[in-house]
């Protein structure tokens, strides 16, 4: 019985196998992609940074702008200019919205690390460039729609760019390669646990 079932594995995976390396051979574009991770879910930011990690760990450059989350103590900023300095590490000095209750500073600050994320977007010697709750300030209307896309649209081709935040406007999730919505089924923080150094921040 056991043999049995083993064979029968055996040619189940051989056909998944099959069906995997036809995929694989059938994808022969080689460029850039842009990665959209949004939805109300935990873990968009923490995946960007996973695959900044990724790229680092393969040889190649990144760079950062992180939008929204101000000067707070934050482990990846804390990691990557400790360990990484030679990263291009950008950050919205305003912070949250809720904190600075000033939509002139907002913008002030936004603009500013849209200038940056501009630079990092002309840079080709970057492979990926990751834009830390972009969609914020697409929402908020802080820097138009259309400066946002342009860069996107016209950054080096062989660079990919990740956007991170809830709410990606369906003109951002049309634009992207790859969209990924991060569901929202049950968060600690609703039961009254405080978030933790480390594994929120």
């Amino acid at each position: 019985m056991s043999e049995e079932r083993n064979q029968r594995h055996k040619k189940a995976m051989e056909r998944r196998k099959a069906l995997v390396d036809e995929k694989v051979a059938q994808a022969t574009e080689e460029r850039g992609i842009l990665i959209v991770l949004t939805g109300n879910g935990k873990g968009k930011s923490s995946s960007g940074f996973g695959s900044v990690v990724r790229c680092l760990g393969h040889g190649y450059k990144a760079g950062i702008v992180q939008f929204i989350k101000g000067t707070w103590d934050c482990g990846e900023r804390n990691f990557i200019e400790q360990r990484c300095p030679e990263v291009p590490y950008h950050v919205m000095g305003s912070g949250f919205t809720w904190e600075t209750q000033d939509r002139d500073r907002d913008i002030a600050a936004a603009e500013q690390a849209w200038e940056k994320a501009e630079e990092l977007l002309q840079d080709d010697s970057l492979h990926l460039v990751l834009l830390d709750e972009l969609t914020y300030v697409l929402k908020y209307g802080w820097i138009s729609q259309e400066r946002i896309f342009s860069a996107l649209q016209n950054r080096p081709a062989e660079m990919s760019v990740i956007v991170t935040g809830r709410a990606a406007s369906a003109a951002l999730r049309d634009m992207a390669d790859t969209v990924a919505e991060v569901g929202d089924e049950k968060h600690a923080f609703r039961a009254g646990i405080k978030a933790r150094r480390g594994i929120d921040w």
